[in-house]
């Protein structure tokens, strides 16, 4: 006869327990039997914010119901367990059930902490926890406009990351503590992240103690113990977590002074009957509040109660990085240390809200810790060197700040790691484990390895490094690794590019049909017209193309939030006369458009609906304007100052050089958008630095930087050439530019292209300057050819009927506009309410 496992909660961690404990056997040997007070299966909690607008509950879900009955699992919902006969062996649940077992699994988690504040009782404040909560902060959301969160900690910032998604544009973040995220970062990092957040519109409200939560039934306002007053109409509280141990208290087991259910190494209570998992379990005086942890303890019980314990639970690194808003913030190892007793190196860029800080060992051997905001690229090499103790470089410094030696060493470095350092933290997935996978299973991708070890599915950080060890081993094996585009093309993009070039083919059609299967997908779709109008420079909207691009292609027009259109025409090297400025001005009071100075010194005019989009291009067009392709991957702007011109300082005409430079790469199509500068001397305030391809004016000519770029993780220009000519720079960036667009991977900015690229620097300079590969007069016939084969595509779609009668949003009613853009008040203009304020 079976024995009877019993699992109170249905959470992450009590589904991972049932999982791990079918993947051992324990089918054969236990009744598995699960209660949960929630009406569902278990879900993701850890991404738990998706649930606005990016996944459902059944994306969300952990396994539908019908893998608990696949693997005789019986599974109660909306059923908590009420009580435990410790002594009999039996539990009690709310809907009358009573059942015995041998073992009992405490997976109850823990629910979220609420201050004692008056007034927290009231309608519009929330919790952060469930799928409940979140339907209820939606329907609240619908009729709020100024939200608050209580917590500047993780959970705290995805709240207000919740509240954003809602529409809910005035947010407010308020941290009892005198820095955001005190647990994972420092006052530095917390500065760098608070600016970050704040251009994001979140306001955040440090050291500061709410004393009061007034209004009536509903609240109205949040009074601080400073005096201070802030009106808001909806609050999230998510200050902390308190582990749930009430059942484990009326049961009578040992919990922590703090709260808790006391376990040992086996993670077993005071009963040895019973274990506890996840975050309502204490050990060693430690809640884990991470998910991994929780993954960790489940693998432990599920490997003590089928006979088969290899390991047990003393404790586990709380290293993490997230992803906030968009920002990444990391930390890892003895993230805090403090000189003397370590060497701390610190890297900050608060233009570009970049936070690097390493604490090294006084004798200058080991990585003991770090933090990490605006770029945690390095973070899973990081942690592995401080894991495993791996030496530094002889400048430590390197550490964050990169080898300026143009080497690349992201898969050797994964490659160098011992067996057992350990990959997937969420799955405890080892090197050693993915290398047998690789070899001797040939689970050589990163979905066939999710698969067959479950590495990458939990948070997925882990992801990149799980990509780069692959091909190492694979690079190890002498097997050529080949980035095909998907699975209905077994061909590089640079194989495909070439392909068909020499086959001719113009439209996605065709060379699904000549050179791939199946039906295509969003991976090659836009890849394969990208590459199309790389080579050959026709309108995107002819017929056979329209189905491969993506939405922004498909209006040339950038959809924004509201579900109206942005149009920005082109103002080459930012001049523009006045009587153009007025046309602008013209259209935009016509339409009812918001006007915007873009960082590229362009205009851009937003709330455009899609049937005006014709009839405004046609104005702009008369006045003598082109699309400005913004909406498109191909060169966006070429930024200048006024160099000779106006400026004293100036030792070449920026402006005039920046216009032709602008106009001959005009609606270039490549891997990814493209932006430029031309700067009129060494005081740089095109900021040509920054960009894919950089000029700064000097005495004897131009100096020509590549490869830099902003965004996410931004980059500095590295300098290609000195003291060109204009004529030998504009050849130098034809063959950069044709070299970049036929050797890079789909949407790959030039920066990453370049650190791919083995050799790095010195190599790319033998190929456009050197002429190693003898290339350099086809890319510059390949260049002329596309510029000599322009043509505006705005233009185009306005005289040619059949594209321009796609620009309707009913075609029924072509007439008619989209009746859910509503607008609202902005300054002395207006903008677009948010979808989720306008969809009910």
């Amino acid at each position: 006869m079976k024995k009877k496992v019993v699992v109170v909660g249905n959470g992450m961690v009590g589904y991972k327990f049932c999982e791990k404990l079918i993947a051992k056997g324990g089918s054969e040997q236990f009744d598995i039997i699960v209660f949960g007070e929630e009406p569902r299966p278990a879900y993701d909690r850890v991404h738990l914010s998706a649930y606005f607008g990016e996944k459902t509950i059944e994306e969300l879900t952990m396994a539908p119901l019908e893998w608990y009955s696949e693997n005789q699992i019986q599974l109660h919902l909306s059923d908590p367990v009420t009580n435990i006969d410790r002594e009999k062996k039996i539990i009690n649940t709310h809907q009358g059930i009573s059942l015995n077992y041998d073992y009992l699994i405490l997976a109850t988690g823990s629910a979220p902490f609420v201050p004692p504040i008056p007034g927290v009782e009231k309608d519009g404040v929330f919790v952060y926890r469930t799928i409940e909560d979140l339907d209820m902060m939606k329907s609240h959301a619908a009729k709020s406009k100024i939200g608050a969160v209580i917590g500047g900690g993780l959970l705290g910032l995805e709240a207000a990351k919740a509240l954003l998604d809602l529409g809910i544009t005035d947010t407010h973040v308020i941290e009892f503590a005198p820095r955001l995220m005190p647990r994972q970062i420092d006052q530095a990092g917390s500065d760098i992240l608070k600016s970050k957040l704040s251009t994001l519109g979140i306001k955040i409200h440090c050291n500061k103690n709410t004393q009061e939560i007034a209004g009536g039934d509903t609240l109205e306002k949040m009074v601080f113990a400073d005096g201070e007053i802030l009106k808001v109409d909806m609050l999230v509280i998510s200050a902390g977590i308190k582990p749930r141990d009430e059942l484990a208290k009326i049961a009578g087991l040992e919990v922590g002074s703090r709260g808790g259910i006391l376990v040992n190494n086996k993670l077993q209570t005071s009963d040895e009957s019973i274990f506890a998992i996840g975050e309502c379990a204490l050990h060693e005086h430690m809640i884990y509040g991470l998910v991994a942890p929780g993954y960790e303890m489940a693998d432990i019980v599920a490997s003590e109660i089928v006979g088969n314990a290899t390991k047990e639970f003393t404790g586990f690194d709380m290293s993490t990085k997230l992803k906030l808003i968009g920002v990444d913030v990391a930390s890892f190892g003895n993230a805090f240390a403090e000189e003397p007793d370590c060497q701390t190196i610190i890297y900050e860029n608060k233009t570009k809200g970049v936070y690097k800080r390493v604490n090294i060992s006084n004798d200058n051997k080991y990585l003991l810790g770090g933090i990490l905001v605006g770029d945690a690229e390095q973070y899973n090499m990081l942690l592995q060197t401080v894991n495993n103790k791996l030496p530094i470089p002889a400048d430590p410094e390197d550490l964050i700040l990169g080898s300026r030696g143009g080497e690349s060493g992201g898969e050797s470095g994964v490659m160098s790691l011992p067996d057992e350092a350990l990959i997937c933290s969420c799955e405890a997935i080892t090197k050693g484990q993915i290398c047998h996978e690789v070899i001797e299973n040939g689970n050589d991708t990163v979905d066939t390895l999710k698969k067959s070890t479950k590495a990458c599915t939990g948070c997925g950080g882990c992801t990149p490094m799980v990509k780069d060890l692959i091909q190492g081993i694979l690079k190890s094996q002498g097997k050529v690794v080949r980035n095909v585009l998907c699975e209905h093309f077994e061909y590089t993009r640079q194989e495909l590019l070439s392909l068909v070039k020499i086959k001719a083919l113009k439209t996605y059609d065709d060379v699904l049909e000549d050179l791939g299967h199946g039906d295509g997908c969003e991976t090659c779709k836009p890849a394969v017209a990208s590459i199309l109008a790389s080579l050959w420079n026709e309108n995107v909207l002819e017929k056979g193309r329209l189905t491969a691009q993506d939405s922004n292609d498909r209006f040339l027009a950038n959809i924004q939030r509201g579900g109206t259109y942005s149009v920005v025409p082109r103002i080459p090297g930012g001049e523009i006369t006045p009587e153009k400025l007025i046309v602008i001005g013209e259209v935009a009071q016509k339409y009812g458009l918001y006007t915007k100075i873009t960082g590229g010194q362009r205009i851009d005019m937003f709330g455009a609906h899609v049937g005006d989009l014709p009839a405004i291009w046609e104005q702009l067009i008369e006045a003598g304007f082109e699309s400005g392709q913004a909406y498109g991957k191909s060169l966006r702007t070429v930024k200048s100052c006024v160099g000779t011109t106006w400026c004293r300082f100036g030792v070449q005409d920026a402006v005039s050089f920046a216009i032709e430079v602008e106009n001959r790469y005009k609606g270039l199509r490549s891997p990814h958008k493209l932006k430029s500068a031309v700067s009129g001397c060494i005081r740089e305030c095109a900021e040509a630095q920054s960009k894919d391809f950089g000029i700064i004016a000097t005495e004897k000519g131009w100096n020509l930087y590549v490869c830099g770029n902003g965004g996410s993780k931004p980059r500095h220009a590295e300098l290609l050439a000195t003291d060109v000519s204009s004529e030998m720079c504009l050849k130098l960036i034809d063959r950069f530019l044709m070299f970049y667009i036929k050797t890079a991977e789909p949407l790959q900015r030039t920066a990453p292209w370049l650190d791919k690229m083995e050799g790095g620097l010195a190599y790319l300079k033998s190929v456009v300057i050197d002429d190693v590969l003898g290339l350099n007069a086809q890319f510059e016939a390949d260049m002329d050819a596309l510029v000599d084969t322009y043509k505006c595509e705005w233009k185009e779609a306005v005289e040619t009927p059949e594209i321009r009668k796609r620009f309707v949003h009913f075609v029924n009613a072509p007439e008619e506009k989209d009746p859910t853009v509503k607008f609202e008040p902005l300054r002395e203009q207006i903008k677009a309410e948010d979808w989720n304020a306008v969809v009910k």
